[in-house]
């Protein structure tokens, strides 16, 4: 996306009719039952591709609004998506849009790599090989994110969305300035890119 697609595609998501009750009962599936596993075919995600990241984009800007965590509706649109972990990992990101506040990296970032770690990581933590292979893959995910968004962290991220950053983490002033500028809503953005660029890269490096 070139910045005037990433702009046009955050007006559409300020003015965008959402429904609240679809993506609750969604959310609140997933809380209740926990991600369903999946048994992945290349063969079938590769020729599903181009749906398969529209779903995961806008799944990612649903989350994004409903939950108001940038880090955690990238991650759970990806984790629903290739039946990976658990909710009690979504809950781990807590605190990670922005990297806690702080206008540090994205959470269209981080929910995106930890989903690398859960799918290309090894369960022997002592296979360095394949932490390297994973590892080379976040550094292309990251760079590949920058490349379309301009940034990798928020503060910049919201300078485009917005004008300017908003720092909603700073204050309660702040956080309602925000909300008041649909910032739920719009920065569902970035973690829809990085949902959707996320989920490439992991249907590009499934083994056959």
């Amino acid at each position: 996306m070139t910045i005037q697609e990433i702009k046009k595609r955050t007006e559409e998501l300020g003015e965008r009719q959402w429904d609240d009750s679809a993506i609750r009962i969604r959310y609140e599936k997933l809380a209740k039952e926990g991600i369903p596993r999946k048994t992945l075919s290349k063969e079938e995600y590769l020729a599903n591709k181009s749906q398969i990241l529209e779903r995961v984009q806008q799944r990612a800007e649903e989350y994004n609004y409903i939950l108001k965590n940038c880090a955690q509706g990238t991650a759970l649109a990806l984790l629903e998506e290739f039946g990976l972990g658990n909710m009690d990992i979504i809950k781990a990101l807590t605190p990670f849009p922005g990297i806690g506040g702080t206008g540090g990296i994205c959470g269209g970032i981080t929910g995106g790599l930890i989903t690398f770690g859960l799918y290309f990581g090894s369960n022997n933590l002592l296979d360095f090989e394949t932490a390297g292979t994973t590892i080379m893959h976040a550094q292309m995910f990251m760079a590949s994110f920058e490349g379309e968004v301009g940034s990798l962290y928020c503060a910049k991220i919201q300078e485009t969305i917005f004008g300017r950053n908003m720092d909603p983490g700073a204050c309660p002033e702040n956080m309602e300035a925000f909300a008041a500028a649909k910032g739920f809503e719009k920065c569902g953005t970035a973690p829809g890119i990085g949902a959707r660029l996320a989920a490439e890269f992991i249907i590009d490096g499934m083994k056959a």
